[in-house]
């Protein structure tokens, strides 16, 4: 199942019969209960109301009243499905009937306690469901005490149709709220998955052609999944520019130490000597424009400890340079950390630490703030600095290695393009320390 929508359609039409079923079943067994004890309370009261029409002799003799006397008009009717006898126990049989009896047997009776009340469900011989109570009282006279059950009989039928038709309606209404449910939520889901519909044609659109990224506005939890495609757009945009400009400098670099080669007049060891020479300088520019294309810009790698890694690179270049001395100050945030490829971020902060310690007198200072939505790190040294007419020029595309300005120009045209690749900038100014600055600003997203 590879639809989201449908998916969702099936987990919300699951959920609403569980639901509706759920509620059915408690609606249809609250309704039955409710109507089982309010015929019990009815058929309370008729017996407490028999019990006030009856009387007892001085010899203990009940006496019920006529049956157009009796309380309840139903008493009085041959099959009107409300019945009653009264018992004198321990015998179990019989001592009145309500004239409603006369045509069907008596049930066997169950014996009473005095003031308890006993409810049963049976079957007669006609086949019916019966709802029977019986109630146990006492009558104190002269001649003695004399104990009566009383019975209540009366047919389920009427209760029972009444839960038919309330199912009738309870199902009735519960599937008109079924669909009308499902319509709703078909509807809100096609509305909550618009922006998915609306993303997969801005996708088919940049597939085609039509497009160069994804522009449309979006909620917030599917923004965070548009922008990181359209970084991953840009990168590969990046990434393909980056092989072109590298394959352009790289043939462009190769012209001269080729030319020397072909036009050479040397003598047989000043031959070799400058075949050796050149191959060894095509070497190097072969390696420094894969260097340049193979920078990864990739603004979803795991974050770098920016802190731990400047202390690690000023370690080895403290070791290359220990001759001269030189004091390094890092206040960058230990918690500040960068996503970033920690193989780009290594060459960035390689090349620029190392062009400080090459040119640095004396001391070099790092440090690190925040800038609206960028980190930046600063690198400031007290050596000769950089001309600003050589700025521009040791930033551009296509400056070859053996051509870049020596001192702060070596590498940075390679660190300029890493920086652009994660959509951030490279400036170069005038340290406060006589120096050189160099600012690296890295997008914090």
């Amino acid at each position: 199942m590879n639809s989201l929508y449908l998916r969702l359609n099936l987990t919300a039409i699951l959920v609403i019969c569980v639901f509706l079923a759920a509620t059915a079943t408690v609606l249809d067994n609250a309704y039955w209960e409710g109507s089982k004890l309010a015929l019990r309370e009815r058929m309370l009261g008729m017996i407490y109301q028999l019990l006030t029409a009856s009387q007892i002799t001085e010899q203990g003799q009940l006496l019920m009243p006529l049956p157009t006397d009796l309380p309840a008009p139903q008493l009085a009717l041959p099959k009107s499905g409300w019945y009653a006898f009264v018992s004198h126990p321990p015998d179990t049989q019989p001592i009145w009937r309500s004239p409603s009896l006369i045509p069907l047997a008596t049930p066997e009776a169950f014996p009473v306690s005095v003031g308890e009340k006993h409810w049963q469900e049976l079957h007669l011989a006609d086949g019916k469901a019966y709802y029977l109570l019986g109630f146990g009282f006492q009558r104190t006279v002269k001649s003695g005490i004399y104990p009566f059950n009383f019975y209540l009989l009366t047919e389920l039928a009427p209760i029972e149709n009444d839960l038919r038709v309330f199912r009738q309606q309870l199902w009735s209404g519960l599937a008109g709220a079924a669909i009308l449910l499902l319509t709703v939520q078909t509807w809100l889901m096609r509305w909550g998955l618009r922006p998915l519909r609306q993303v997969g044609k801005e996708l088919s659109a940049i597939e085609d052609g039509t497009a160069t990224q994804i522009t449309g506005y979006y909620p917030y939890e599917v923004k965070k999944l548009t922008d990181r495609i359209n970084i991953l757009l840009e990168q590969e945009r990046a990434r393909q520019t980056r092989y072109r400009n590298a394959l352009a400098d790289l043939a462009h670099s190769l012209k001269t130490p080729l030319a020397v080669l072909l036009t050479g007049n040397e003598t047989h060891e000043e031959l070799t000597q400058t075949v050796h020479e050149q191959a060894t300088r095509m070497l190097r520019i072969v390696e420094r424009q894969l260097q340049r294309a193979g920078a990864s810009g990739s603004a979803i790698a795991p974050p770098v400890a920016v802190a731990q890694l400047c202390e690690r690179i000023i370690a080895s270049l403290n070791k290359v340079y220990r001759w001269k001395n030189i004091h390094v100050h890092c206040h960058i945030d230990p918690a500040l950390h960068l996503r970033i490829d920690e193989a780009d971020l290594i060459e960035i902060l390689g090349n620029v630490l190392d062009n400080a310690f090459k040119w640095s007198q004396s001391q070099i200072v790092l440090s690190s703030h925040k800038h609206g939505s960028f980190v930046v790190l600063k690198i400031d040294d007290d050596g000769p600095g950089i001309l600003k007419e050589d700025i521009h020029r040791i930033l551009m595309r296509g400056v070859r290695a053996d051509e870049s300005t020596p001192g702060h120009g070596i590498g940075l045209s390679v660190v300029a393009e890493i920086i652009d690749a994660y959509q951030g900038e490279l400036n170069i100014g005038v340290s406060e320390l006589g120096g050189a600055l160099v600012e690296l600003k890295f997008n914090e997203g």
